[in-house]
């Protein structure tokens, strides 16, 4: 088994060390492929030193600050290609904990998607602004009205997928960033009747850096899911 665990980064030099170590501790299947957008802070120097002692660290640099989708498709391509058999989405600020890790490679046995939820049982998010909390639990409220999904916590971006589940998306096709490439990815698995389970995580606030949410991400989340949804409409109008 071969499990690679999919960290995009913009400026987390104080994370990258401590979040290897960390993450590669969990199981010896797992490796790891940082996909950093050339961090203006250094952090994809400090990565290429991990990679040149650590066999089981890789790195993807990108030229610019090019958005979170984009960073785990062409993540998701690269650990494709090393032969990855599982492909998990991570954090880079210990937000989601290395130590979950082992649950996932568990789950996703006898699932094609694990996605960590927050409000599995209750709201599990530690440090959280009470306005961003609310946003984040009620995007998943309206996504689930407006597409359909059977998922508690649709904007999660500590998850687990098959090999076989990336390969049956056509990521070309996955075009959202942000919170809606998740719900995206979830909406796609949902449309390929994939199966899809929640184990419940502890979110806990970012420990260095600074946040990556923006408007724009809020607003593209509130359009992606009509979108989605009409599609699926009209294909099925179309007989396709």
């Amino acid at each position: 088994m071969k499990a690679f665990v999919v960290i995009p980064t913009y400026n987390e030099k104080e994370n990258v060390r401590l979040l290897a170590d960390a993450v590669l501790a969990q199981h010896t299947s797992i490796q790891i492929l940082f996909v950093d957008d050339n961090s203006p802070d250094g952090t994809g120097a400090i990565i290429d030193d991990l990679v040149a002692i650590n066999d089981r660290v890789h790195v993807l640099h990108r030229s610019g600050k090019l958005g979170l989708g984009s960073a785990y498709r062409e993540g998701f391509t690269v650990a494709l290609a090393k032969g990855a058999d599982y492909l998990l989405e991570m954090d880079a600020d210990f937000s989601h904990d290395p130590a979950t890790l082992p649950l996932f490679l568990s789950a996703i046995l006898e699932n094609d998607l694990v996605i960590g939820s927050r409000y599995l049982n209750g709201v599990s998010v530690v440090n959280w602004p009470i306005r961003r909390l609310i946003l984040s639990y009620y995007a998943s409220v309206y996504t689930r009205l407006v597409t359909g999904l059977q998922v508690r916590d649709c904007t999660s971006g500590f998850k687990c997928f098959r090999r076989s589940t990336i390969e049956a998306i056509d990521l070309s096709r996955v075009t959202s960033d942000g919170y809606s490439f998740q719900i995206e990815m979830n909406y796609r698995c949902m449309e390929k009747g994939f199966r899809i389970s929640e184990i419940p995580i502890i979110f806990i606030d970012r420990h260095a850096g600074s946040s990556k949410m923006s408007g724009s991400i809020v607003r593209e989340a509130v359009l992606m899911v009509w979108k989605l949804r009409l599609n699926t409409l009209f294909s099925r109008m179309l007989g396709k």
